[in-house]
């Protein structure tokens, strides 16, 4: 299991975050993770964005969005 310190909202606190066994076949790069303190979950997401090609070949990445 591979281990992660993340801000957990029940903990109130920075805590230790393990990958539990990942059925799915990620191994350790499994996105859920588990709260060793108090066993919340949360999923990390990564998200892929194309590239834009401009007139001239020019390229440029879209705004990044943030969460609220």
């Amino acid at each position: 299991m591979s281990h992660h310190e993340f801000h957990c909202d029940v903990c109130e606190g920075v805590t230790p975050f393990e990958a539990p066994p990942c059925v799915d076949g990620h191994g350790t790069d499994c996105p859920e993770l588990i709260c060793t303190g108090c066993g919340a979950a949360v999923v990390i997401a990564t998200v892929a964005a194309p590239v834009v090609r401009l007139a001239g070949g020019r390229r440029r990445q879209p705004a990044r969005r943030h969460a609220a």
